[in-house]
């Protein structure tokens, strides 16, 4: 039996943090997930996720946010999930998250 290899499909994209522009984003530049630093570097606002129609329904936002998520866990930074993706989306489906996002946002929207 051969063994087997992993394709493209199931292979994670590679996300690259591009601080310059503040965003994490694909290789190729074409999907990515802007965010806002808040009180004074403790704080990612997550405020916005693109992903082109050619690469939707792929996971892309989703690897977005964990990319980004990861990032501000290794920094010790709380999230504020301003995008809609990620606050509707991607916290609701992966409740682990959910004690990365900064308190004071918890608070004004309970």
């Amino acid at each position: 039996m051969a063994p087997t290899t992993a394709t493209a499909e199931t292979e994670s994209p590679k996300i690259v943090w591009n601080e310059n522009q503040r965003r994490f984003e694909t290789e190729d530049k074409k999907a990515y997930i802007e965010y806002v630093l808040r009180n004074n570097g403790k704080v990612m606002d997550l405020v916005h996720t693109y992903v082109p129609r050619s690469k939707r329904g792929l996971g892309m936002a989703s690897h977005l946010c964990v990319a980004a998520l990861n990032h501000a866990k290794s920094y010790s930074m709380s999230i504020i999930p301003t995008c809609s993706y990620v606050s509707d989306t991607f916290l609701p489906r992966n409740p682990s998250w959910n004690s990365a996002v900064y308190s004071e946002y918890l608070k004004s929207n309970i």
